[in-house]
């Protein structure tokens, strides 16, 4: 199994799509994606402007990917397609994300669906992110703070 995570180009606006449609937990169609603002002239917009995607390849396959939002020090999406789940893409993901918002910023934060099903918690805890208190309807915010 060959595994590349490398940065997103415009070419890979469908790929994204496809990633992020086809989670089970936290699932959105286009459609929805559309209401919320996230269209595909969005995603290429935003990678031609700054690298804030990338994608996990699994044998030639786009597997998972990360976005962030550098100017506000956010990681902004993290999914992994399902028959790609357990494989540490997502860790892999994350530990790039961090590290490029943490050149711009002490202290990163996301936000995500705070029920307690939601093995997305599970992750980010694990990986060091430390619950900082709900942000309207069953939305929390986690923050995770630069070793010095």
């Amino acid at each position: 199994m060959q595994t590349l995570i490398r940065v997103a180009t415009e070419d890979d606006v469908d790929s994204l799509f496809a990633i992020r449609t086809s989670v089970q937990q936290n699932h959105l169609s286009r459609e929805q994606l559309a209401e919320m603002g996230i269209t595909a002239q969005v995603l290429a917009d935003s990678i031609r402007v700054a690298p804030c995607i990338w994608i996990a390849e699994v044998d030639g396959t786009s597997a998972a990917f990360s976005m962030v939002n550098l100017a506000e020090g956010e990681v902004f999406a993290m999914f992994v397609r399902p028959a790609y789940e357990g494989l540490g893409l997502g860790r892999q993901l994350m530990a790039v994300a961090e590290a490029a918002l943490f050149e711009r910023h002490d202290t990163l934060f996301l936000i995500t669906d705070g029920r307690d099903e939601i093995r997305a918690n599970g992750f980010y805890k694990h990986l060091g992110w430390a619950l900082a208190g709900p942000v309207g309807g069953e939305d929390v915010r986690y923050q995770k703070i630069k070793a010095h």
